[in-house]
């Protein structure tokens, strides 16, 4: 009864919203049946979480291209609109390093950490900073940055986040959000050809895998609950992620100064990816709070809740 309420509610902006991210010959599918069946239902277990005067981290994972940013904005508009949340949703991505701050990083450690993504080429210290300044008894106005993909760098600080009064929750989705460590004996044997090739001595599958085992576990530590989208593949978020950015090259003017991808470089570049995104596979589903399982027509096809 309360999920038709809610749908009824949410409907116009949740549709509206899927609209803008569709493209003439990209449409969702089975759209009123998601809301009804997974995002309301979802929405419904956040509210119960949320505290007074206490904010909620809602973690959000997810393979690239798995449709975190569409998720995480709808689960926005409905605890927005039908149960009254103040909500900031913001992605680790907008988090990256500068391209000048990761220059320095691939001269001093590895190369492969000119490459934006993995753990590593983050600045933590922001988003500790970030977490902290919310949980802060004296919260005070906060800038955060936002990143530009097209550019491979931040937007200038005049387009960054604002946040003026401490949000009830808080969507924190990434690719790698809640990853953990893999065991030092698996980190050995490369996993793809990039690693075999530019990575013989296993210096930069360290480097990352002690990011996860230290700074972005006492990150990720801090979030309340954390919810994974759960592709059946790899390949297939590869065929997402090619989608993806033909999308952003369909927005992106000017492409010829931007860094618009295309399907080889994609390819190579999830490769990067490709280590912790398996390990989550396995891993996820043993510690996400909400498992949502994803079908080769990028659809949700069922939803497991570890932690009611």
């Amino acid at each position: 009864m309360k999920t038709a309420e809610c749908f009824n509610k949410v409907k116009k902006d949740c549709l509206k919203f899927i609209k803008s991210q569709e493209t003439s010959t990209e449409k969702f599918s089975s759209k009123e049946d998601m809301l009804k069946a997974y995002l309301i239902p979802i929405c419904f277990w956040i509210s119960k979480k949320v505290i007074n005067k206490k904010t909620l981290f809602v973690g959000l994972a997810g393979g690239q291209g798995s449709g975190k940013t569409t998720i995480s904005s709808i689960i926005k508009i409905i605890l927005e609109k039908y149960f009254k949340l103040n909500v900031f949703k913001i992605s680790i991505d907008d988090f990256y390093k500068t391209r000048k701050d990761r220059a320095n990083l691939s001269k001093k450690v590895h190369p492969m950490l000119m490459t934006r993504g993995v753990p590593g080429t983050h600045d933590i210290k922001m988003m500790s900073d970030f977490f902290k300044c919310i949980k802060s008894k004296n919260f005070k106005q906060i800038k955060l940055p936002n990143f530009n993909k097209a550019i491979d760098d931040r937007f200038p600080q005049k387009y960054w986040y604002k946040i003026k009064q401490r949000p009830d929750v808080i969507i924190f989705e990434g690719w790698c959000v809640g990853a953990r460590p893999e065991l030092n004996k698996t980190l050995k044997k490369p996993i793809n050809s990039l690693e075999k090739i530019n990575d013989p001595k296993s210096i930069w599958r360290n480097y990352v895998n002690q990011q996860l085992k230290t700074r972005y576990k006492a990150l990720y530590s801090q979030l309340n609950c954390l919810i994974y989208l759960k592709a059946e593949n790899f390949n297939l978020l590869q065929k997402w992620r090619i989608k993806q950015e033909h999308k952003l090259r369909l927005k992106t003017k000017k492409k010829s100064s931007h860094k618009i991808m295309n399907k080889k470089n994609i390819i190579k570049f999830m490769q990067t990816y490709q280590r912790i995104t398996q390990n989550m596979f396995k891993k996820m589903p043993k510690y996400a709070s909400i498992i949502l399982n994803l079908n080769s027509n990028h659809q949700i096809k069922s939803a497991v809740y570890k932690n009611k």
